[in-house]
């Protein structure tokens, strides 16, 4: 079924009138009669009584009900498209642990004060699982620790974070290499960027079977830590956020092992929903970055 065949067939059904729903949509009555005649021939009944007054017949008042949802629905599409002033439809991003539970709520939140028609989905997960999910087009756009060496990405460096080592008591040095063999450390699943970290932190000490327990959740990783369990590797605004929770202490650690960047990642902006280009601008105005341009990886 055509959609002009179907706005035509409204227009007569509204109107009870050929002639009148001609005029309405800037058309002749022949070419109007011409396209319900083929509505008719597509689905094997008559749709209108010409007989006397115009009006559907039984199943032309059921066509009625499927051309509005069809109708609207696309009039919807070409709307979103369109670069309204206000955004609409679904955002799907996909987001570390960490970063939703600090850094994404005010973003959040000014996000949907801008564009309340739309409905925001969040996943979280370990870097590599995000990226997975961004490759397959299950979500629109990722933060992401470190750069995304894949394809053409369009890269936002949206938050710079410093990793600090998190421990049950104070610490005023690093634990020697003995300690970290015999200590366990809490991580997230494979794929946490905090845990390669936690890997690379314990083989700079030559250690290189240490003990790594996976955890779901932040509360629970940071719970157990200040029960004394183990260590873990979180950044430190995260760790500052929850220390009046637990009973958890901090100690720097090396700047190779520090410092790490967190990535917006999209692809590229000619393929954006208008949802996804308005967050994208809203990102822009909340964070400070010091690359402040999209790139192409």
């Amino acid at each position: 079924m055509q959609l002009k065949s179907l706005r035509l067939f409204m227009a007569v059904a509204e109107t009870g009138s050929f002639v009148t729903a001609a005029k309405q949509l800037h058309t002749v009555q022949s070419n109007v009669t011409a396209h319900i005649k083929k509505l008719e021939e597509e689905l094997g009944v008559q749709l209108i009584h010409r007989a006397g007054r115009v009006r559907p017949t039984s199943a032309g008042s059921a066509l009625v009900e499927y051309a509005e949802r069809m109708l609207t629905a696309h009039d919807e599409a070409v709307s979103l498209f369109k670069g309204q002033e206000k955004a609409c439809g679904r955002l799907r991003i996909g987001a570390m642990e960490t970063t939703t539970a600090l850094r994404l709520p005010p973003i959040l939140a000014a996000y949907h004060a801008a564009q309340p028609d739309v409905d925001i989905q969040i996943k979280t997960g370990p870097t590599a699982e995000l990226v997975e999910l961004l490759l397959n087009g299950q979500v629109d756009c990722v933060f992401v620790a470190g750069r995304l060496e894949h394809g053409r990405y369009h890269l936002l460096k949206a938050f710079s974070e410093q990793l600090v080592l998190v421990g049950s008591t104070p610490m005023t040095r690093m634990p020697s290499s003995q300690e970290l063999l015999t200590s366990a450390f809490l991580a997230f699943r494979q794929g946490c960027s905090y845990r390669q970290r936690i890997e690379l932190l314990l083989a700079s000490y030559g250690v290189n079977a240490g003990r790594i327990f996976e955890f779901g959740s932040l509360d629970a990783m940071l719970g157990c830590v200040a029960a004394g369990m183990g260590y873990t590797v979180l950044p430190r605004g995260t760790v500052e956020a929850h220390q009046h929770r637990f009973g958890i202490h901090t100690l720097e650690l090396p700047t190779s092992i520090a410092n790490v960047d967190t990535y917006f990642v999209a692809p590229e902006p000619e393929s954006w929903t208008p949802a996804l280009a308005s967050f994208a601008e809203t990102l822009r105005d909340a964070v400070v970055v010091d690359e402040p341009q999209l790139t192409a990886s």
